[in-house]
């Protein structure tokens, strides 16, 4: 007698609607290189538990959506940048004690069945329960603020939907910084953005009052070079 796999059995779960096709699946989460999208669990059939999964065994952060993931793409220096984001957020948080702040592998669930990792990001105290951080790998909590920094792999379209995501969520405020043109994209909802100039600052608004980072500080800090 013949017995259902654990993959076979997967996809009698698949989370994606049957009518759908791959241009479907697409359109809802970007249009992501194939590359970054596994195909193992198959595409509607991933877990929480698939995400750390891959974690473990690969080494790979993993972002999960309609039950697929997508691998989070994160170059040398983009991780550089990202870095003296979260040293400048904790550097202020040392004197303003507002919260916490989460680097590139703070896999947060935002949202049944969905899980982003923000390259930085900050939560307030409010918004942990019972004002406790949690020791769950994936905590169910939503950001105030979310920082991504582009990478030559993601999409405009991508973006754009992981932007709804977190507003659809709760965060109250993200910024998108891109290394190429050295500028940034500030967002207090889908479609209210600003551009920061390379000579501007980022500001933390009420979420960080009193928070300011210049994007020039930013890029040539991760520019130095020992003389």
């Amino acid at each position: 007698m013949s017995t259902i796999s654990d993959a076979d059995s997967k996809v009698l779960t698949s989370v994606i609607p049957v009518n759908w096709n791959l241009a479907d699946l697409k359109n809802r989460i970007g249009e992501i290189p194939p590359e970054r999208i596994r195909l193992s669990p198959p595409l509607g059939c991933a877990t929480e538990d698939d995400v750390l999964r891959v974690e473990e065994e690969e080494g790979l952060y993993c972002e999960l959506e309609l039950g697929v993931l997508v691998e989070k793409p994160m170059g040398w220096y983009e991780s550089v940048l990202a870095a003296i984001i979260i040293g400048k957020l904790n550097q202020y948080l040392e004197a303003n004690p507002l919260g916490l702040v989460t680097g590139e592998g703070g896999q947060l669930k935002i949202l049944p069945g969905v899980i982003k990792i923000p390259d930085a990001a900050f939560i307030s105290w409010s918004r942990f329960p019972k004002e406790k951080v949690p020791r769950r790998p994936i905590p169910a909590i939503i950001p105030d603020l979310a920082v991504e920094v582009l990478s030559g792999t993601n999409t405009r379209s991508e973006m754009a939907r992981k932007l709804e995501r977190y507003f659809e969520s709760g965060v109250r405020l993200v910024w998108y910084v891109d290394p190429p043109s050295r500028t940034a994209s500030v967002y207090t909802s889908p479609t209210a953005m600003a551009t920061i100039a390379k000579d501007g600052c980022l500001d933390g608004g009420d979420i960080l009052p009193g928070f300011r980072l210049s994007l020039e500080e930013l890029f040539q800090r991760a520019d130095q070079r020992p003389e």
